[in-house]
């Protein structure tokens, strides 16, 4: 028999304070009756001697301390998972929002999951095409990773996120693949963008989505990237598919704990943000791998918007520590009407050399990448001199790696939300604007290859 509680002493924000419990757990759910008869959730957050304080996810608003029941559940806060979640849409907390039935779960699982052990982790080394050159051709994304994208507030992350869940799948392999996403603090407009567009392309019958909208309670921001993982995990490591997981936008979750570390008078840690915040954001980012002798995998792309667009900030400095490089959007490029305003220099995948090559993608990847890298940092840096001094001032080879970075930007980078470009369009595409460079200086490509991808006749 479930003991109730009518001993609530405090209500915080969106913290509440029972005396007087006893047996109760770290993380155990917690229901609250409040004295109109409605229900709401909560976890426990801590536990000192009788006091247990508690983290409502609905928020307190409207709660009286004296008429409220409080019940502990002895179990943590689950989701309750099926395959028929493929193709559904839910709230912050797993319940369908979108009029469809139902959802009889397989089995319930703890969101918190467990920590792969480091020695079953696999290793990543497939390819994953998302159709975007500047990705599959320069910052690849393998099986397994988590790369994250840094964006900027006004910037188009929400279109790039769109076109990677619609377009991304694993290059000769017959595993079902499927998107989860999950959305924190996002707005109604936002929201509706991603479900039609979803809907519109046929992604939707891969996909399943777990959205928290801006007016929902911030609480429940941080049960969220929790759920879609879960979903993730049983997708991947119990049903054998390929998961793309893409959560947009950490910075709300980071909001969301700060908001919460406030309430409980915990001392601020950079920023105001609590000294737990890369320990929690790793949490979340670990979640991602492979596992020896199993088929599945959970590859992440976190999307966060940077503060003023200070890449020092505590959210993406702490991101770049425990992810796998990530991929930056240019406010420069974005306002010169390139789309996705994706800048190539400060992007960096890690795992990139584990997933392109021979058998993967092309012999020549590597090679042509390396070039395209050192061709474009310098066709700007003439292209700077040029504002400077003038065209005068520049050589024949900076003349020709100006031209280059243009091109490169106007039809490479630039190829739109709707462009799907398979890795054989990409590489071919970098083949022809390296040719207005001469052959002299395409130091960084081995001979046969220029021999037989460059057709200098063209």
């Amino acid at each position: 028999m479930l003991k109730e509680y009518k001993s609530v002493q405090e209500i915080v924000g969106p913290l509440m304070i029972v005396e007087g419990v006893e047996g109760i757990k770290y993380e155990e759910l917690v229901e609250i009756q409040t004295q109109t008869g409605e229900k709401r959730r909560g976890r426990v957050l801590e536990i000192d001697g009788d006091r247990a304080m508690i983290q409502l996810f609905e928020g307190s608003a409207g709660i009286n301390l004296k008429d409220t029941t409080v019940r502990f559940l002895g179990k943590p806060l689950e989701l309750g998972v099926s395959e028929d979640m493929i193709g559904r849409i839910f709230d912050g907390l797993g319940n369908p929002i979108d009029k469809g039935p139902k959802i009889i779960p397989e089995k319930r699982v703890d969101i918190n999951g467990s920590p792969i052990n480091p020695v079953s982790r696999d290793y990543p080394s497939e390819f994953i095409q998302t159709g975007i050159s500047t990705i599959d051709g320069l910052n690849t994304l393998v099986r397994g990773q988590k790369l994250p994208i840094f964006s900027g507030s006004g910037l188009p992350h929400n279109n790039v996120a769109a076109q990677i869940a619609r377009q991304a799948k694993v290059l000769g392999d017959d595993a079902k693949f499927a998107v989860v996403f999950g959305a924190m603090g996002i707005t109604f407009e936002e929201a509706q963008f991603f479900i039609d567009d979803f809907t519109k392309t046929g992604a939707i019958d891969r996909a399943v989505l777990f959205i928290n909208l801006a007016n929902d309670p911030a609480i429940e921001r941080i049960s969220t990237p929790r759920m879609a993982l879960t979903c993730a995990e049983y997708l991947a490591f119990e049903k054998g598919m390929h998961v793309l997981v893409i959560l947009t936008d950490l910075t709300n979750y980071a909001e969301a704990l700060r908001e919460v570390s406030a309430a409980r008078k915990e001392v601020p840690g950079r920023r105001g943000y609590p000294g737990y915040l890369y320990t929690d954001l790793s949490q979340i980012y670990e979640r991602a791998g492979k596992i020896k002798g199993k088929p599945g995998s959970i590859t992440q792309i976190p999307i966060l918007t940077m503060p003023e667009d200070d890449i020092t900030h505590p959210i993406p400095d702490l991101t770049g520590y425990i992810t796998e490089g990530q991929i930056i959007l240019s406010r420069e490029l974005y306002k010169s009407g390139i789309q996705p305003p994706i800048f190539v220099i400060p992007s960096l995948s890690r795992l990139k050399d584990k997933g392109i090559g021979k058998g993967k993608t092309r012999e020549d990847h590597a090679d042509t990448m390396n070039q395209i890298y050192a061709a474009y940092a310098s066709g700007r840096e003439a292209r700077e001199l040029a504002v400077i001094l003038g065209d005068s001032a520049l050589s024949e080879a900076d003349k020709a790696f100006a031209k280059f970075a243009e091109n490169f930007d106007r039809e490479y980078v630039s190829q739109g939300y709707e462009t799907n470009r398979n890795i054989e369009e990409t590489l071919n595409l970098g083949w022809k604007l390296l040719k207005v460079i001469p052959r002299t200086e395409l130091k960084r490509i081995r001979t046969e290859y220029i021999d037989k991808y460059l057709n200098d006749k063209d």
